[in-house]
């Protein structure tokens, strides 16, 4: 069995790196306050930030405060915290993400199944100005975000949202930590998909293990103005697309692509069509949100396509 105990000890990771987002960060922390029944440790990771280590430690006093020693960039601050976890269980919370009341004894109540090494839950959006009526639902995940396709109930999933998910400590000590390759640095290509590598590997690594959606373990996630642009979508679907050929050279194409082979088969098509359809009915912005599909759809395999040449270049 993957979980021989029942889990009653919950660390909480959070990775930070930019004082601009300050307030909410601190929106994080209380949100994690808040639980009922409460974290036994929250850890924030600074991500070579001195003088936000040093902001964080003066602030949150009550807040295990770590810097990330190894290479800057999500997946090593992630990695950190592991190493300084105590938890029987081990979520992430991005740090401008809030946990909705309820969200700790979700976390806990979804992993007593001792079949299941992981959980995610839904991720809403929080828009910081209203959201460009061109962006489709099916392309949420743009901005981080929970889309229309994806599997929201109770069950199995591939993976989960980086921004909120949680594993377990005796998991993450047997299959290792997150992969720096895929994960997110400031200012670098927006490439990601550490969380999606790591779950197919943990299923991968152990038989009969489970990552699970759990829709008790909500979060809100803060959409800056700056992530509505055409210029961050274009960005964030090309890195996506290089980040997906990167999973696939990890754990395989079968496994790395098989969600992305229904989403495009069966998601994105009813997007486009129900795109027109509003159109027809008198929503103008029917047709751009097609549009932006068709754009999502040949931008990322763009980027895919630049992934694997370079892959076979090096």
């Amino acid at each position: 069995m993957i979980g021989e105990q029942t889990p009653d000890r919950l660390s909480v990771v959070v990775c930070a790196f930019s004082e601009q987002r300050w307030d909410a960060l601190g929106e994080a922390v209380g949100s994690l306050r808040r639980q009922s029944p409460a974290p036994d440790q929250i850890l924030l990771v600074v991500d070579h930030n001195d003088a936000l280590l040093a902001r964080v430690q003066q602030e949150f006093p009550s807040v295990t405060a770590v810097p990330n020693r190894g290479r800057r960039g999500l997946s090593s601050a992630r990695n950190t915290g592991i190493a300084h976890a105590t938890g029987d269980i081990v979520a992430f919370l991005d740090d401008d993400a809030t946990a909705e009341p309820g969200w700790a004894a979700a976390v806990l109540d979804a992993c007593r199944d001792p079949a299941v090494a992981g959980v995610g839950g839904p991720v809403l959006p929080r828009w910081e100005r209203p959201p460009p009526a061109w962006l489709a639902s099916e392309l949420l995940w743009v901005v981080g975000c929970s889309y229309r396709g994806q599997h929201v109930v109770r069950g199995p999933i591939r993976n989960p949202i980086g921004a909120n998910m949680a594993f377990r400590r005796t998991v993450l000590a047997r299959v290792g930590g997150f992969t720096d390759e895929l994960a997110r640095t400031s200012g670098s290509r927006l490439v990601s998909c550490d969380e999606t590598e790591y779950a197919i590997r943990v299923r991968q690594a152990i038989s009969g293990a489970q990552i699970v959606s759990v829709p008790g373990m909500c979060a809100h996630h803060l959409v800056r103005a700056d992530r509505t642009t055409w210029r961050y979508f274009r960005a964030r679907c090309f890195g996506e697309g290089y980040a997906k050929a990167l999973v696939a050279r990890s754990v395989g194409v079968r496994d790395g692509l098989a969600s992305e082979r229904s989403y495009t088969l069966r998601t994105l098509p009813t997007g486009i069509v129900d795109g027109v359809r509003d159109a027809t009915r008198g929503d103008r912005d029917g047709l751009r949100r097609s549009g932006a599909i068709l754009a999502a759809l040949a931008v990322t395999g763009a980027g895919y396509v630049s992934g694997r040449l370079a892959h076979r270049s090096a």
